[in-house]
């Protein structure tokens, strides 16, 4: 079974075009590193909840939008090894910068997930 790093992040609609560059960058990084997969999503279809929706859980702004993303991993140790990797890869500490990060980390909401389902 697969795991994965999951991901919300709010990015400013005027800096979007910056976050596909950077996530692109980060891509590569990973990929050529070992990850399987490296998919990142804007939102389209994601409405406001009552208590609790993509938008309230990054406390989303008026000019803002929801960005989920995930990479996948052969496995947990694979998901460790590869990271461990992709810190020390130049390219990513520019990205991590936050002076350069297009969007407010503080607000990111991240974690690792193994597989539960798999059909």
């Amino acid at each position: 079974m697969h795991y994965f790093d999951g991901f919300i992040v709010p990015v400013p609609k005027k800096k979007l075009a910056a976050y596909r560059s950077m996530a692109r960058t980060a891509s590569k990084v990973w990929r050529e590193h070992g990850a399987l997969e490296y998919v990142e999503c804007v939102a389209d279809d994601v409405k406001v909840g009552k208590r609790t929706s993509f938008p309230r859980s990054v406390k989303l702004k008026r000019n803002e939008v929801v960005v989920f993303a995930w990479i996948t991993y052969p496995s947990r140790a694979a998901r460790d090894r590869i990271v461990a990797k992709v810190m020390k890869d130049k390219r990513s500490a520019a990205m991590m910068n936050p002076k350069n990060m297009p969007f407010d980390g503080k607000r990111m909401i991240f974690g690792g997930f193994k597989t539960f389902v798999s059909l």
